[in-house]
């Protein structure tokens, strides 16, 4: 079974929030972590083949004059597939991430093989005295360092990656689970707050 901090942790920047309203993916950045270690990162901007509004230009820093040169969308994602091959995958708030990967993966013809579950859900769990448990709150509970560069695809699957080897790290020393499968991980993460110890328990 496919241990857990063997997996490609990745964020997508886009230019909304739905790709079935026909949002689409303007960077994609992640993070190959094998054995807990980070063997790969990939980083690209992609031309979505339409101008991106002023709000998301200030959210994310990605202007149209950026993404004029890139890629379009299509070619990236080929690229990305190549990278991303059977790995399971790692995102935080992964609903909207899978969703915006499974739709440009649709438009050349592919689909992942690998499964996919969220930092977020777990670390709900795992970090359950966090004040929030947004990427940049977490960052700052966990005392990893940071420069403050949210919002870009790479430096936020970076973060991510840190907080899923942090929060396995966790599950290790307080559970006594090292090892953890991947499975396992989505499994916590649909698991009852108050019920985790006791899910975790009962694993060994």
């Amino acid at each position: 079974m496919s241990r857990a901090d063997t997996v490609v942790v990745l964020d997508f920047e886009t230019t909304g929030l739905s790709p079935g309203m026909g949002d689409r993916a303007i960077e994609i950045g992640a993070v190959r972590i094998e054995n807990g270690e980070v063997t790969g990162r990939f980083q690209e901007l992609m031309n979505p083949g339409r101008r991106i509004d002023p709000f998301i230009e200030g959210y994310t820093g990605i202007t149209n004059e950026m993404l004029v040169t890139a890629d379009p969308c299509e070619v990236v994602m080929e690229r990305f597939f190549d990278f991303m091959g059977s790995s399971n995958l790692v995102a935080h708030n992964a609903s909207f991430d899978q969703r915006f990967l499974d739709a440009e993966l649709a438009r050349i013809s592919q689909r992942r093989s690998g499964d996919f579950t969220c930092s977020m859900l777990l670390a709900r769990r795992i970090f359950q005295d966090a004040p929030n448990h947004r990427l940049s709150c977490l960052v700052d509970y966990a005392g990893i360092p940071t420069d403050g560069t949210f919002h870009r695809a790479l430096y936020d699957s970076e973060m991510t990656a840190k907080i899923w080897l942090r929060m396995l790290d966790t599950i290790g020393d307080r559970h006594g689970i090292f090892d953890a499968p991947f499975a396992l991980m989505q499994k916590l993460c649909k698991t009852p707050k108050k019920s985790v110890h006791t899910f975790l328990a009962a694993y060994l």
